[in-house]
């Protein structure tokens, strides 16, 4: 073969490669998971990731979404926000076309203006009250955020405890401080006196004095605002020192692995939440059973986040009928998912003009080393 046929012929087979690459991109669509899958938020990442790819798996096996295959790939952020930053960057380079996560507030706080600036949706796990506030039209939540969240425990104080005077433990970080600064105005508005404001920082590990302060307050109840690890910490002082008022949270106080870590600790332990494993309800039951009989292991809300991210790309991007990110985003605003035609949503799910999520929740407390639910809050 002489130097010019052979030439030509390597330049085919290149082109060839590349058409072939550009044919495989063209018949998937990305939707990257950026999630804490090491340092602090593992546990929380993990569970969304995983839950994510249960939905990617069923997706994919009924055709995929308008006939493209999910292609997720995961990114760990090391619960780092800056690393998380610099991942959301490399995903929209690589042609995302929604991404899932991130979990923790003060990453998505950094990285949510990255893919704002580029218009790509973003779902997130993230509950600090000023995630939906800063006018991000790609921002979507898949749980109600601190400020819908943590008045449902009002009621509960106020009538239930009966509580004159309250302490708040909470974390120092995006997620602490905006379920803080919303307890504390709820309290004002309650006409509840706050004796005792006790900071953690994240990863903490000794709470002797956090539960000490509050014992010697006087409080009538706690209301605990932490991260998983440090409300089994928490509980475990608090038995320790024989503290025996009412220990109530939001989110994580009653979750599975705050009761795996917590032991009998957390038995008595009370919490609103805004999903649970445990809800009677039958499509979330058989979730928690999948994804058990899949990962070995329970997992708690954030695996159902994680599920239902997916999940309603696929029903909006449908609903629209091509991968379009800004009319995606445009038809997100102001939607309700009805879980009677859109089952996998588990929930009937609606957002607001902000991206901020609104649908039933739950009140739970631990019995018997498990979480049980004790009621149902409507949707707010």
């Amino acid at each position: 073969m002489s130097r010019r046929n052979f030439l030509t012929a390597a330049a085919f087979a290149v082109a060839a490669i590349g058409l072939g690459g550009a044919a495989r991109a063209a018949d998937v669509v990305k939707l990257p998971c950026v999630c804490e899958l090491s340092g602090a938020g593992a546990v929380s990442g993990t569970n969304y990731r995983d839950g994510a790819h249960i939905a990617v798996d069923e997706i994919n096996a009924a055709g995929g979404i308008l006939g493209k295959k999910i292609e997720m790939t995961d990114y760990d952020t090391q619960t780092d926000p800056m690393t998380s930053r610099a991942l959301i960057q490399k995903v929209i380079d690589d042609g995302a076309y929604v991404i899932i996560g991130t979990v923790y507030s003060g990453s998505t706080a950094v990285n949510m203006l990255v893919a704002q600036k580029a218009g790509v949706p973003q779902f997130t796990g993230a509950e600090a009250p000023d995630i939906t506030a800063k006018g991000n039209p790609y921002i979507f939540r898949t749980s109600s955020g601190a400020e819908k969240g943590v008045p449902a425990l009002t009621a509960y104080f106020k009538d239930t405890v009966k509580a004159k005077k309250i302490a708040i433990s909470w974390v120092n970080n995006d997620f602490g401080k905006g379920g803080h600064d919303v307890f504390l105005s709820e309290m004002k508005k309650a006409g509840i006196q706050v004796v005792a404001d006790v900071p953690s920082e994240q990863g903490q590990v000794d709470f002797s004095a956090d539960v000490s302060k509050i014992k010697q307050a006087g409080a009538d109840a706690v209301f605990v605002y932490l991260n998983e690890e440090e409300s089994a910490r928490i509980l475990k002082e608090a038995v320790k020192q024989g503290l025996k008022i009412p220990m109530v949270g939001e989110v994580t106080l009653t979750g599975q692995k705050v009761i795996d870590l917590a032991g009998g600790a957390a038995e008595g332990a009370l919490a609103h939440v805004g999903l649970a494993t445990s809800a009677p309800v039958p499509s979330i039951q058989a979730f928690a059973a999948n994804f058990k009989k899949i990962y070995k292991r329970d997992t708690d809300h954030n695996g159902i986040k994680g599920y239902i991210a997916v999940w309603a790309t696929k029903y909006v991007t449908e609903m629209i009928g091509k991968f379009d990110r800004k009319a995606f985003a445009d038809k997100m605003h102001g939607l309700t998912l009805d879980v009677a035609k859109y089952p996998h949503m588990l929930l009937t799910t609606s957002w607001d003009k902000t991206g901020e999520l609104s649908r039933e929740s739950f009140m739970t407390e631990v019995k018997g080393g498990k979480q049980v639910i004790t009621g149902t809050v409507p949707a707010n």
